[in-house]
């Protein structure tokens, strides 16, 4: 029995209706804790047992990207660890890489409470959060003295300061961008997040191509460079993007950030405002963004010629919406929302799904199975 499941999660959905932002700043706590104390002999061993209840070791669940080592194929996406204060929770976890942030050149207290609602029919999120976080300083700082411990690859996901005006997006971008170089593996340019004034105009080819151009430029040590894009982009839009990735020799496309649209809800009305999802704003996530993500990733898939790599994400729950993603054309996966309804042994069935589904097909690798739906 699964008692996030069975026990927590209705306890902490339903009974208690705590608020989903203390929740998950209380949570992001907790692992913090655990992390910093885990020399205590006590704390290690609960650590490992957590981690060999969470985890699978399977080598054909491994993905190499850009000469990097990914364990598997399932990362949590960014906005769950904003600042990186449990950056070394999420390899005890099950997860094959972390994506951290977002973070941006300025600290920032995001958008005002309240800013993050559950909608359960839906098995999604509304979120309006503003990109809150310490800032790209802060985030140097705390990671600088983890980055040779951990055991998973990390990411780093830059934004834009809501104080910086988009005509200086390119410069706030890069210094973040080199504040951190030596900490991530890869780097997101999110330009697609619906909570910053402005911020998905910066999805256009030539303003995208001045913050590509500038990185580019001073990425010396050679990192991977994405760019994280919006479900609600149109098929020209998602082509320009992919013109942007050549030119600039981009590491990959992460499909898709959260959508603005309201489509097919079932929810009619969110109980900590007393409004309907319509009248709200912000990005939905989960379940809904499901089909569409997945188009999005076998459009670029196709028109790339699989020659783009994708990180799919949008609406993973189960083994069924994993392997879904993976063979539309994505070489790894995140997630979330599903994580926040599932738990933390979503991961490992999710693992366990794709195990079965390659050997139902006799494949070798997870490679073996990224793109064989699209063609």
């Amino acid at each position: 029995m699964d008692i996030y499941r069975a026990g927590i999660r209705p306890v902490l959905f339903s009974g208690l209706k705590v608020d989903p932002e203390w929740l998950h700043q209380r949570s992001l706590q907790l692992f913090s804790g655990l992390i910093s104390r885990q020399q205590s002999d006590q704390i290690n061993w609960m650590l490992d047992q957590l981690e060999h209840s969470c985890s699978i070791k399977d080598r054909r669940l491994q993905q190499k990207l850009w000469n990097v080592e990914f364990p598997n194929p399932v990362g949590l996406a960014a906005g769950f660890d904003k600042n990186g204060i449990a950056a070394l929770m999420w390899q005890r976890l099950g997860f094959g890489f972390a994506e951290l942030g977002t973070v941006t050149c300025h600290p920032q207290p995001g958008n005002p409470l309240p800013r993050l609602f559950r909608l359960p029919q839906d098995r999604a999120v509304l979120n309006r959060m503003g990109f809150n976080n310490r800032g790209s300083q802060a985030m140097n700082e705390l990671l600088s003295p983890l980055v040779t411990k951990r055991q998973i690859p990390w990411g780093i996901n830059l934004g834009k300061s809501k104080v910086t005006p988009l005509a200086e997006a390119a410069t706030d971008y890069l210094t973040s961008f080199q504040r951190l170089q030596d900490l991530g593996d890869y780097f997101v340019v999110n330009v697609s997040s619906p909570n910053t004034p402005g911020l998905r105009s910066l999805q256009d080819k030539d303003q995208l191509g001045t913050i590509l151009a500038a990185l580019k430029e001073a990425n010396y040590a050679a990192k991977p460079i994405l760019v994280k894009i919006a479900p609600d982009l149109e098929w020209d839009a998602i082509a320009d993007v992919l013109d942007l990735a050549t030119t600039y020799n981009l590491g990959g496309i992460i499909a898709t950030n959260t959508t603005i649209s309201r489509d097919g809800l079932q929810t009619r009305t969110i109980q900590a405002t007393g409004k309907s999802p319509t009248q709200e704003a912000g990005g939905i996530s989960g379940a809904p963004l499901r089909n569409r993500a997945t188009e999005v990733i076998r459009f670029i898939w196709r028109e790339s010629d699989g020659k783009v790599p994708i990180i799919g994400v949008g609406g993973i729950s189960t083994p069924e919406d994993a392997w879904e993603k993976i063979i539309a054309g994505a070489s790894l996966i995140q997630v979330y929302t599903g994580w926040v309804y599932e738990g933390p042994w979503m991961v490992r069935r999710i693992l366990e799904g794709l195990q079965q589904r390659l050997e139902q097909r006799g494949l070798k690798s997870i490679s073996e199975a990224v793109g064989i739906g699209s063609e």
